[in-house]
């Protein structure tokens, strides 16, 4: 190939693919992950809770997906809790009751509860199980209040879990069919890894951005945290009402204003000279609507539709009536319309 023909090919460059996160070979300290549990009994679950350390902990919940169309949403089935060392899969679905230490949990503002979309899972905690959760920090927020020269647009536009989790720890998540699965049976291998992974993925993205926001300027937790007390959302200290705002946040230039849909239609129609050029190139021509010959027979015939003449030679044509009266004759009075007439014309 010519090196003009190579520099006219334009080569896509595509994205190189990260590894998959696994809580099994990846952890943000320097320790691997020692305990892992998947508890269905909540006296356990409260054994293991209380052997947790104090400290910040990433968040998920998953629940049954419910396939009809305007139906209501299944209850929480999972709750998922990940810290530097331990993962607990807590399968409250299959409880005799809520486990009084995750009510302790939720609630204790010295930990700090980190998650993606964390204040709608707050929120559907306490509308199925009236559980209250404080302290809890949207990674989305915390990402925009951090890094504000990567993120631009609206304050409160989502981030997913996975693209934070490629930018800021270098690995991608993998989803799947796994996520719209039935969470409220005993979970198979393959949805504890899954679980899993989410909740510490969480962690992971907490630790790279809070030591991001020990550098930062005018950093406060009420930009990115909140509380969801008895349904209600608040501060991270669950004291006053909380709105997702932060005064420095810089969201860049605005998007360019967009057009009117009707200068789109107008776009999209085709011009009169496009449509002349197509009818031309057919045989055929258009005048306001109408249809003529065009087949070296004769000159056009305008103004009126034309058809042949079924009684008349080869070349002969006939205008079609109007009005065609009940007698051919003309009448005797001045408002003679001529076209209201059959006229037969001959072309040589």
């Amino acid at each position: 190939m010519s090196g003009t023909a190579e520099g006219s090919v334009k080569t896509a460059v595509s994205r190189p693919e990260l590894p998959r996160y696994s809580w099994r070979h990846q952890s943000p300290g320097p320790t691997r992950i020692r305990i892992i549990r998947y508890i269905t009994n909540h006296l356990e679950a409260d054994f293991e809770l209380s052997r947790l350390p104090v400290g910040p902990l990433g968040f998920d919940l998953e629940w049954r997906p419910n396939y009809k169309k305007g139906g209501r949403e299944n209850p929480v089935a999972l709750v998922q809790l990940a810290s530097l060392d331990t993962i607990l899969l807590l399968h409250i679905s299959a409880m005799s009751e809520f486990p009084s230490k995750l009510k302790e949990v939720l609630w204790d503002t010295l930990r700090v509860k980190a998650g993606v979309s964390i204040q709608r899972d707050c929120q559907k905690l306490y509308q199925d199980w009236g559980v209250s959760t404080r302290n809890c920090v949207e990674l989305a927020l915390l990402a925009r209040s951090v890094d504000n020269a990567r993120w631009k647009g609206k304050y409160t536009n989502p981030l997913g879990l996975s693209r934070l989790l490629e930018t800021y720890v270098g690995f991608s998540l993998a989803k799947g069919k796994v996520q719209r699965s039935n969470w409220e049976l005993r979970l198979s291998s393959v949805q504890q890894d899954y679980a899993a992974n989410d909740a510490h993925a969480g962690y992971a993205i907490y630790t790279r951005l809070i030591a991001l926001a020990r550098d930062a300027p005018n950093i406060d937790p009420y930009y990115y945290s909140l509380s969801v007390v008895n349904g209600f959302v608040l501060d991270h200290l669950g004291i006053s009402q909380w709105i997702p705002h932060n005064p420095y946040y810089d969201p860049g230039p605005p998007p360019p204003p967009k057009e009117p849909k009707e200068s789109k239609e107008r776009k999209k129609a085709p011009t009169w000279s496009a449509v002349s050029q197509a009818t031309v190139s057919s045989g055929s021509s258009l005048q306001d609507g109408i249809g003529m010959r065009n087949d070296g027979q004769g000159p056009l015939l305008a103004s009126v539709p034309v058809a042949p003449a079924l009684n008349s030679r080869a070349g002969a044509f006939r205008r079609i009536p109007r009005n065609r009266p009940s007698s051919t004759q003309r009448p005797q009075n001045h408002s003679y319309d001529p076209a209201q007439y059959s006229v037969t014309m001959r072309i040589q």
